[in-house]
């Protein structure tokens, strides 16, 4: 079978888009995609949400998970059988000591750009440039996060260890870019006003610890301003949590139906306590940068949707509705409350996180709406901010 969509250019305003090849059914899962480079959010990794280095995959067991959502080191989970989490296939780096799900895993990393981030005996030291950077990006990007520095010193990792690394660069290059006072949006809308002149901070600390004579256009300050906005344009939230997985595979058992009902109280009570004590952040977080779904364009009503089943950063984009062959593939940046609010609304989120006015069939539809906010609205305004984020995580 052939692959079910493909990339096609649309015009310069919008970009690229993705469309059908063929007839998808609603439900089909129109491709699985490995992202060209991924990383961990660093407060979600310094908060022990304990994931492979690599691929994102929870490293907790479904019980050892709810237990430190909750506080809680007596919690026992029925039904532990169903946990998929397998600890005697973990490794670690033998240098740095970070943990990968597999040997696979650590082999990748190894090949793709662990080489040149491996901190070794260092791993713990504040000095050396790496950890000066984290430590600077922490300090700027509290959560809830939407990007990390570490994606963009992987991607410089990955081109310095590449034999081809003309191969490499064409592939970063693939991703939307935007012009220079977009640029500028993306790092504003990242740092937020109150670090507007740190990015040459972050640029001096990220030239200390990754320079590269090959890159060095990355490196002058445009260069790395492009860089900063091509992570924050294009970067696709990952969520992974072995508890979700434990919680999917108990849907899927088939009991007896008293037994069935006290297995959902319970988990609908777990999900409860664990808001009170951890809030929303639920799962291990990071962000990827994915070729094909990177070419998704938005539509309040999406007719496809991303998420992480595999419990890793594997994505599966989804159809939601039957989609016929040469029809364009939209996901919504929006999640679902932010889609129910007014057309003005949402475009203010889309405008101030997206760069872009939407123009898809409901947002023209409702043209003629006034322009004009509810009350109730106006109070919800400051939610928004990583409201398109959260969606994406939650739906793992």
């Amino acid at each position: 079978a052939g692959a079910a969509a493909e990339a096609r250019f649309i015009s310069s305003a919008k970009g690229k888009g993705l469309f059908a090849t063929r007839n998808i059914r609603k439900g089909e899962t129109v491709f699985v995609e490995r992202p060209v480079v991924s990383s961990q959010f660093l407060w979600n990794a310094l908060y022990n949400y304990r994931a492979c280095d690599h691929c994102l995959r929870a490293l907790e067991t479904a019980e050892e998970n709810a237990q430190r959502l909750l506080g809680k080191s007596s919690l026992v989970l029925p039904h532990p059988e169903q946990c998929s989490i397998r600890k005697d296939l973990h490794q670690q780096c033998p240098r740095c000591q970070v943990t990968y799900c597999s040997a696979e895993c650590r082999q990748a990393a190894l090949e793709q750009y662990h080489q040149v981030l491996c901190l070794g005996p260092s791993r713990d030291d504040p000095t050396h440039p790496l950890n000066k950077l984290q430590e600077a990006w922490r300090n700027m990007h509290y959560p809830p996060e939407t990007s990390s520095i570490m994606l963009m010193a992987r991607m410089v990792a990955t081109i310095k260890q590449a034999k081809d690394k003309e191969w490499w660069i064409e592939a970063f290059s693939q991703f939307c870019s935007k012009t220079a006072n977009e640029e500028e949006e993306i790092v504003h809308k990242l740092l937020g006003d109150k670090f507007k002149g740190q990015l040459e901070l972050l640029r001096l600390l990220f030239t200390e610890a990754l320079y590269d004579e090959y890159l060095s256009r990355w490196f002058t300050p445009e260069g790395f301003r492009s860089l900063f906005a091509l992570v924050g344009t294009n970067g696709q939230g990952i969520g992974t949590s072995s508890l979700s997985q434990w919680v999917h595979a108990c849907d899927a058992l088939d009991l007896p139906m008293l037994q069935r009902e006290e297995l959902d109280a319970f988990i609908d009570q777990l999900y409860k306590d664990i808001e009170k004590e951890s809030g929303e952040f639920l799962n291990c977080e990071g962000s990827g940068l994915y070729v094909l779904q990177s070419c998704c364009n938005h539509s309040c009503i999406p007719n496809a949707e991303t998420s992480f089943p595999e419990n890793n950063f594997l994505l599966h984009l989804t159809a939601l509705e039957d989609i016929e062959a040469g029809e364009e593939i939209c996901i919504s940046y929006l999640d679902c409350c932010q889609r129910e609010r007014s057309r003005h609304s949402r475009n203010k989120i889309l405008r101030e996180n997206y760069l872009f006015t939407c123009s898809c069939p409901k947002c023209l539809a409702q043209a003629d709406d006034a322009d004009v906010t509810s009350d109730e609205e106006e109070e919800g305004e400051g939610e928004t901010d990583d409201a398109e984020l959260e969606d994406e995580m939650t739906d793992v």
